[in-house]
């Protein structure tokens, strides 16, 4: 059975009531799909227009809930009077019946009055009167219906990617933050080894800062950005374990031939083997964050896609740095606080479950290098129906 290629729509409420992480684990971890691209969307009004009226004009979607939908879209994802946008993140899977498994675990719009198995189940509401009139009308999160209806709302929303996508500075809430600061998240390679929960698991924690999600991109990052991402980090390793690894390898020789090591000996160590440990656990970094040994790739290589795919989030809001790095906990796991990211899911120094800029003049700095604001849609959308 061929692959299929899968949307799911965060409404502006889900991402308001920072349910997203929510959302996302329960999508990797009930369908098995490949989490392949992820957006964020401050629809303009052409783009919600067009989109609503798809809806209202499809015969995939449920007849009963057409005008209910489109008029939901055009009240909620449309822009403010100000021109602020509201939020809206794309995801897009890939695998064997896609739409299908999206649907089942999006669930119908009834669902929240019968249980909480699926995702409107959990966070939607569709409250009706006993006559049948709808009172409240929530829906959590949209799915195509069918694989038709996903290629032709795919389109639209890849027609609108570079012009409305991307990390939104202009995002309705932010404006009322005086000291409004940007910081990159990244979700390490080893939680996405499997289909599984941890992303967005990770994501709910991360929740509880108050922030505003506003960038979001799935990345398998080349080795030519992991240079220039942890480029700064090697020579302080060269240094730090450089002088670790002299010490561990004068006491196998001390107690190899049974004599003190002489400061010549020790030189040339500091000179030769210090630098070698230190740039070879440069290397492991860049082979952990891109799935490549660096020293074996050359020219073009560097700048290809990496081989393991990792998860990139920009928050923003008063201080966002040290907010975000607070719910990180510190390098070494071992070292965090209970409830913190690195103690619940890292399991070492360097496979440690996420990243976090340090400062805010990094935090732009990260972010140009993995270029968030690069659209990734339109491509999935060209290699499945162009």
């Amino acid at each position: 059975m061929s692959k299929e290629l899968g949307y799911v729509l965060v409404t502006p409420y889900t991402l308001r009531k920072s349910r997203t992480g929510g959302v996302l684990g329960r999508l990797l971890s009930r369908t098995g799909l490949d989490l392949v691209a992820a957006r964020m969307y401050g629809p303009s009004t052409g783009l919600v227009k067009r989109y609503a009226e798809l809806i209202r004009k499809s015969e995939d979607v449920w007849p009963e809930i057409r005008e209910l939908l489109s008029d939901y879209i055009e009240r909620e994802f449309a822009p403010a009077e100000d021109g602020l946008c509201h939020r809206v993140m794309m995801l897009l899977f890939e695998g064997e019946n896609a739409i299908r498994k999206l649907r089942d675990a999006v669930g119908g719009f009834e669902d929240s009055i019968e249980s909480a198995e699926t995702i409107r189940g959990t966070y939607g509401d569709f409250i009706k009167t006993l006559d049948g009139t709808v009172t409240y009308f929530e829906p959590a999160v949209l799915v195509a219906p069918t694989l038709e209806f996903a290629k032709e709302s795919l389109g639209l929303w890849a027609d609108h990617s570079e012009s409305d996508g991307g990390v939104l500075d202009h995002a309705i809430r932010l404006a009322d933050d005086r000291n409004v600061q940007k910081t990159l998240v990244i979700i390490k390679p080893d939680n996405f080894t499997f289909p599984s929960a941890r992303p967005g698991n990770i994501m709910d924690l991360f929740s509880r800062s108050g922030l505003r999600l506003i960038g979001a991109k799935l990345l398998r990052m080349s080795l030519a950005e992991a240079l220039e991402f942890y480029g700064p980090v090697q020579p302080v390793l060269r240094e730090k374990l450089g002088g670790m690894a002299v010490g561990r390898a004068c006491k196998v020789l001390e107690s190899e031939f049974g004599f003190p090591m002489p400061p010549a000996v020790r030189d040339a160590l500091s000179a030769t083997l210090g630098p070698a440990f230190g740039d070879h656990q440069f290397y492991s970094i860049m082979q952990f964050m891109t799935g490549q040994w660096a020293p074996d790739v050359t020219g073009d290589g560097t700048r290809s896609e990496g081989k393991v795919r990792c998860m990139t989030l920009v928050y923003a809001g008063e201080n966002a740095v040290e907010k975000i790095r607070n719910i990180l906990g510190p390098t070494d796991p071992s070292k965090a606080a209970p409830g913190s990211v690195r103690k619940e899911f890292g399991t070492d120094i360097m496979v440690n479950a996420a990243h976090a800029s340090d400062s805010s003049e990094n935090a732009l700095r990260e972010i140009g290098i993995v270029k968030v604001e690069e659209d990734t849609i339109k491509r999935w959308y060209d290699r499945y129906y162009s």
